[in-house]
């Protein structure tokens, strides 16, 4: 069964196209499937000379024919297109407006020519309708159509082969083999009359046609025999486009796809009158179309829902298997650009390729360069938590090396999963960028690393220096800096040591190693002199510590007692010479074996010159202190400037001159305590003035017994009272303790008198075992006597210690 025919009016008798109707017709025919398998027929000759019916029994089209009946007229106007029935590949007809007609005039010849060119310039095979009795007749209808004909062949500069198809009407009886050497000869006068371009002057005929006759018979009179005629050259139609076929070179032919478009221009240059330049024309068709077809493959691309799901994933994070995928997308669009554009130009179709992939391209650059950030980030990460993990189990330098090789492998493994395989991209800026980023985090854990090492050694080499130099500061003795050194080199050799292991698997540069290990040894440095600024800034109350110690405690740190045989001058001259040391020792920094004559110097000005004995004027008037710095000793290592030393000694002798007196009369009173018994002037005045007195008690017995009783109560109230350590307080001490004491010791011993004087005699062991506990009894009376004088010392002065006062 056939399909219906389907035509359009391609161009309407005012020369207007019909763009509308030709893409409509287009589309209903499939014409863009066809690529360049498609041919185009066109027919023209004298109006009423049967071209549409030759058309419709042709190609079974539904062109619109004359009624005979009604008379000779107009009956296509202008062009029109249908597609033929049945006939391979798909072959497009045009049926032209018929020339010589009444409707337009002798004078209107202009859209005989536009319709003719506009045929020549798109068709592949022309008819040329006319009548059999025409031939030979110099004046015949036919000659002015093909005389238009090769006019307007010439005005292309490079036109292509076209097949030129004579159709003898209504022949008689003459041989066709007779009438075409005479249709011909006449073709070939036409062509010599023609004027021609310099460029084809020479040119035959031939190279810009193949003319070819037939003749069929008359269609009123012999409708069977024009019905079989026509049926034979239908079948020359069939694969006109096939090598041998009846099309032309088809050197200018122009996609199915373009097809419309190429129309168009054609017929816009021919109206305003141009001269066509075919193959520039097919460069222009090509590139429209190309373009038309390259901006259908991009939106198509945009709105592929695979592509938009790609492009949101990589948004977020790394997509496994972007490059593969990317790349089968592109491959297909651009597939089916090539597909679709295959007939067109060459270099037209190639270069709007290109075009085409690169705005594809840079579709996909922003999700490639999203997907290769991630794939960065996601290297980084994965390599500070590997690297943390790797710097615990092996050296620092050997992890971060490792490290680093691996997940730049792994980054470069990513990016070539993500390589796209219609580009060459170059990930090498972000892989540059991520050598950056671990480069910054290695250098940034290094020196974390360092800084904590560091710290940690500083903090041990402090915690081995700190007190130990401070208990060496406050002992003050010539081995103190000494010691010192000794103390601080030994440590920091240690910590120095203990270091330099452990930054070894740092394989740090040698300069970076010494510059720490030289930091380490300046922290000793800096802890020992730090500890001496804060000793020296308490110097004066160390002073007076150590002057305290050794002025009120004696060689076995016991408190002194000022009994009157110490030697406080003495004492007091060893006191203030440690004090003194003391001074010496913190007056400056002694890190290097520099000799100076610190000590010297204050020797002679704050000992030696408060001798009395010193009458040197000159020593007396040069003043050793009177200076800011010390001699050979540089201003940095300074703790106490000569002046400050000097300030601090008459500060440190103002506050210990009051424990020096305490001192001095503690002793003082101790004397006249120990001194009770009258002066021997007295004694000897009192055995002269009572001589008389003495020679009475020896007259008179009963007084001596007197006397004797009351020797025996005050010899047992002496002890008792152990009166002679009670004055040894004072004498105002020793009244209030004699005081509370005195009735208790009486009724005591009353007590014993009349307990003694009660009991029987008994055996002499037994009075010693008596007297025992009594002697016992006596001890714990002085002990208690003792207590009491300790206890009421507390309402009085004490001189037994300074320390105390």
């Amino acid at each position: 069964m056939e399909d219906p025919c389907l035509s359009t009016q391609l161009i309407d008798g005012d020369g207007v196209f019909n763009v509308s109707g030709l893409e409509s017709f287009m589309k209903e025919v499939k014409l863009a499937e066809c690529g360049l398998s498609y041919a185009v027929v066109s027919i023209m000759g004298p109006q009423s000379s049967g071209k549409s019916t030759l058309l419709n029994h042709l190609f079974r089209t539904n062109f619109r024919e004359m009624d005979a009946f009604r008379g000779r007229s107009q009956t296509t106007k202008g062009i029109w297109m249908a597609k033929a029935q049945n006939i391979e590949p798909c072959t497009l007809v045009m049926d032209l407006e018929g020339t010589d007609g009444r409707e337009r005039g002798e004078d209107d010849t202009a859209f005989e020519k536009q319709s003719a060119l506009f045929a020549l310039a798109v068709s592949d095979i022309v008819l040329i309708n006319m009548w059999c009795h025409d031939i030979g007749r110099e004046q015949a209808a036919n000659k002015p159509l093909l005389k238009t004909v090769f006019q307007v062949m010439m005005r292309l500069f490079s036109p292509r082969k076209t097949t030129m198809l004579f159709v003898i009407r209504d022949k008689s009886k003459t041989p066709l083999e007779n009438l075409e050497p005479i249709l011909r000869e006449d073709i070939q006068k036409i062509w010599d009359g023609v004027p021609k371009p310099h460029a084809h002057k020479d040119t035959p005929l031939s190279e810009f046609f193949n003319v070819q006759v037939v003749a069929l018979n008359s269609y009123e009179e012999k409708e069977e025999l024009f019905r079989e005629q026509v049926s034979n050259l239908r079948d020359r139609f069939q694969q006109s486009i096939a090598p041998g076929g009846l099309a032309g070179d088809r050197r200018g032919v122009v996609p199915a796809s373009g097809f419309s478009f190429s129309s168009q221009q054609f017929w816009k240059v021919i109206k305003e009158n141009k001269d066509l330049d075919l193959p520039a024309h097919k460069v222009m068709v090509a590139t429209v179309r190309c373009e038309e077809i390259g901006y259908e493959k991009v939106a198509t691309f945009t709105a592929d829902e695979e592509w938009q799901q790609f492009e949101e994933a990589v948004q977020s994070d790394y997509v496994p298997g972007f490059g593969k995928k990317i790349s089968s997308l592109l491959d297909r669009c651009l597939s089916e650009y090539d597909m679709e554009a295959i007939y067109f130009d060459e270099g037209v179709r190639t270069s709007k390729r290109h075009q085409l992939e690169s705005k594809l391209l840079q579709l996909v650059n922003p999700a490639y360069q999203s997907l290769l950030g991630h794939l960065r980030t996601r290297t980084l990460e994965a390599f500070k938590e590997s690297f943390d993990k790797a710097v615990e189990k092996e050296g620092f330098a050997v992890a971060a090396r490792d490290s680093t090789q691996i997940f730049l492998e792994k980054f470069d493994k990513g990016s070539e999963d993500a390589t796209i395989q219609q580009v060459n991209w170059d990930p090498s800026k972000v892989k540059d960028k991520l050598k950056r980023d671990i480069e910054a985090h290695v250098v940034s854990v290094r020196a974390t690393k360092l800084s904590e090492l560091c710290a940690t050694y500083e903090g041990k080499l402090t915690k081995a220096l700190a007190e130990p130099v401070e208990a060496l500061l406050d002992s003050a003795s010539e081995d103190t800096w000494p010691a010192i050194r000794k103390l601080l080199q030994r440590e920091t050799t240690a910590a120095v040591s203990g270091l330099e292991s452990a930054i070894s698997t740092f394989e740090l540069d040698e300069a970076t190693e010494k510059e720490l290990l030289l930091r380490l040894e300046n922290h000793g440095r800096s802890v020992v002199e730090s500890k001496a600024r804060e000793e020296a800034a308490r110097i004066l109350i160390r002073m007076k510590d150590r002057f305290s110690t050794l002025f009120s405690r004696d060689a076995d740190s016991m408190p002194r007692v000022w009994t009157g045989k110490e030697d406080i001058k003495a004492i007091t001259k060893t006191a203030r010479s440690a004090s003194m040391k003391l001074l010496s020792t913190m007056a400056a920094i002694r890190l290097e074996e520099d000799g100076d004559n610190i000590d010297t110097t204050l020797s002679l000005a704050l000992v030696d010159a408060a001798r009395p004995g010193t009458t040197d004027r000159s020593i007396q008037s040069l003043d050793p202190l009177a200076s800011s710095s010390w001699e050979r000793v540089p201003e940095e290592r300074t703790l106490i400037s000569p002046v400050q030393c000097k300030s601090l000694w008459r500060q440190f002798k103002a506050e210990t001159e009051y424990t020096v007196t305490q001192a001095i009369a503690a002793q003082e009173a101790n004397k006249r305590n120990n001194n009770w018994l009258p002066p021997p002037w007295a004694l000897a005045a009192m055995a002269v003035l009572g001589f008389n007195e003495f020679m009475t008690l020896l007259r008179n017995p009963f007084y001596l017994a007197v006397m004797f009783v009351v020797f025996l109560v005050g010899k047992a109230m002496w002890v008792q009272l152990d009166i002679a350590n009670e004055f040894r307080n004072g004498f105002l001490p020793a009244l209030l303790s004699l005081s509370t004491k005195f009735v208790p010791t009486i009724m005591n011993i009353l007590k014993r008198l009349a307990d003694e004087g009660a009991a029987p005699a008994a055996p002499e062991r037994q009075r010693e075992t008596e007297l025992q506990p009594r002697n016992n009894s006596s001890n714990s009376n002085v002990t208690s006597a003792g207590s009491s004088s300790l206890t009421s010392s507390e309402n009085g002065p004490e001189y037994s210690s300074p320390v105390a006062q």
